[in-house]
């Protein structure tokens, strides 16, 4: 038999050994898809130069090559600005993206009374101190949190679904004769949920003079998705370089709804293992809390005994890096 101390140091290299592999599982495809895209810049610039370098366009005088190279430096342009954009997501920012017209003052307000009421009724009701802690800390930071991203995803999948269809109002206006302030004035007043209300800023902006490409700017800051940068890069390319911009908006209302299509080829593959991987993570702590309801006597050495803290945290650990394991095998990019 070993002894207690081998037990809990065993345990506590499980457990650092969990939170190695969470890492890894979160770490190593963020770097692989910054790789990624530094691989394709590269190509679509450098390669491009040094074909055209070589070329019969060597003089310079060739009016596409400079074409492209206006495109490309717009590209990389826009690129620069949705890394900066990347790397300044504040709280302010993610309730401007949730659609909430709160401050964040009001935000950690409402989050510090909510976890201060949580943490009152549980210590009021003789629970434990830890307990009472855990449960506050979770009720005024976990699940305010919780709540915005789940009104950023939501509010975000609603302008997804009508995006490619304010498109095709652009690409019509555009082929019926209508300039595209016109075209954007009707997508404001007649199309559905948020596309309808940034659409509006932005025509409230123009009032005002600011132009649609900062518009379009500031909108894909409230808005980060690829779909509307997509949408961003065209109406600069076009205003820059010219060129057919229905055209040009039509190819990409095409690309937005395959794009839509093959979302939800992925997610009706997927929802098996999205399945099973919900089961998997929910059966511990279900079984955990049907025995402490049960036999309440049995379990209790989880809580008060050292070891069966100790076990409880690595196991808490390697749940973790299970989820995140399986979430990363489910989740697709395209």
């Amino acid at each position: 038999m070993f002894d207690a101390q081998m037990v809990f140091i065993a345990t506590v290299f499980l457990a650092v050994l969990g939170v190695g592999g969470a890492a890894y599982a979160l770490i190593v495809p963020m770097l692989s898809k910054r790789e990624q895209s530094s691989k394709r810049m590269t190509v679509a610039t450098g390669g491009t130069n040094a074909r055209r370098r070589s070329g019969r366009d060597s003089s310079g005088g060739d009016a596409n090559a400079q074409r492209r190279k206006q495109v490309q430096d717009t590209l990389k342009e826009l690129d620069k600005a949705q890394e900066a954009r990347k790397q300044s997501v504040t709280l302010r920012v993610r309730l401007e993206q949730a659609g909430l017209d709160v401050t964040p003052r009001n935000f950690h307000i409402a989050s510090a009374i909510g976890g201060l009421a949580v943490f009152s009724l549980m210590s009021l009701t003789g629970q434990a101190m830890l307990v009472a802690l855990l449960s506050g800390f979770a009720a005024g930071f976990g699940f305010p949190r919780w709540l915005l991203a789940f009104l950023r995803r939501r509010r975000l999948k609603q302008f997804m679904d009508e995006f490619a269809n304010a498109v095709d109002v652009i690409v019509r206006g555009l082929k019926a004769g209508l300039p595209l302030h016109d075209c954007i004035n009707i997508i404001a007043s007649e199309a559905q949920g948020p596309v309808r209300d940034e659409f509006r800023q932005l025509v409230e902006g123009q009032k005002v003079g600011i132009p649609i490409d900062q518009g379009l700017e500031k909108m894909t800051h409230r808005v980060p998705l690829s779909d509307l940068r997509f949408f961003h890069i065209v109406i600069s390319i076009q205003q820059k370089t010219g060129g057919n911009l229905s055209e040009a908006l039509s190819n990409l209302s095409k690309v937005l709804r395959d794009r839509k299509t093959l979302k939800g080829k992925i997610a009706a593959m997927s929802q098996e293992a999205k399945s099973s991987a919900a089961i998997i993570g929910v059966l511990p702590p279900g079984v955990m809390g049907l025995i402490y309801l049960t036999t309440p006597d049995y379990i209790g050495l989880l809580f008060s005994e050292r070891m069966g803290q100790a076990l409880l945290v690595g196991g808490a650990l390697w749940m973790l890096c299970g989820v995140l394991v399986m979430k990363k095998m489910v989740s697709f990019d395209y």
